[in-house]
């Protein structure tokens, strides 16, 4: 079965080897599960598979470029306003997200971003299934599953308000502060 390979994979690939060149992330369809050796929250009993995505995104207005390789690689070293699992992460770890650039987008500022960075790659590793329709294998995969960090399709995990409003706090602390680097 499909969720067999992410639940329990024959293998985990850390944060430095999908960023190496050319990486073992393949530029297709698909669906990934990140698994983290620590909990990124005291209320979070879990370890294990926490988090669940996919590529490329449903779009209704244009057609996404994303392939697995794209957005597991972005998740490891992009920023909160681009990756939900950052923005979780960060908010999880008491990470203070600040209003940036145009003051529109909302990160962690650099060394925010750095640090979520650094602990991702000390405690996050992520596996990955190629999949035709990824939507449909992501939204099957957060029915059946606890995936306390995916809060999208799926309102009944019991850690989803906790997570909601961590990161509703931590807007609204960010729109109340100066815009940062």
């Amino acid at each position: 079965m499909e969720a067999d390979v992410l639940t329990r994979p024959d293998r985990l690939w850390s944060v430095d080897e999908v960023m190496s060149s050319p990486g073992p992330v393949p530029a297709a369809a698909g669906v990934y599960g990140w698994h983290f050796d620590e909990a990124p929250h005291p209320d979070l009993e879990g370890r294990g598979l926490l988090y669940v995505g996919m590529a490329p995104r449903s779009m209704t207005s244009r057609v996404s470029r994303q392939n697995l390789r794209t957005r597991v690689r972005y998740h490891c070293r992009g920023n909160a306003e681009g990756s939900t699992l950052r923005l979780s992460l960060g908010c999880l770890l008491g990470l203070e997200l600040r209003r940036v650039g145009s003051g529109t987008r909302m990160t962690f500022g650099r060394a925010g971003e750095a640090e979520l960075s650094g602990w991702m790659r000390a405690h996050a590793r992520v596996c990955w299934v190629e999949h035709e329709t990824p939507t449909v294998l992501e939204s099957r995969l957060i029915a059946q599953l606890d995936l306390p960090l995916n809060l999208d399709q799926n309102r009944r995990n019991e850690f989803h308000a906790v997570l909601k409003d961590l990161r509703a706090a931590a807007r609204l602390r960010a729109r109340e502060l100066p815009v940062g680097e």
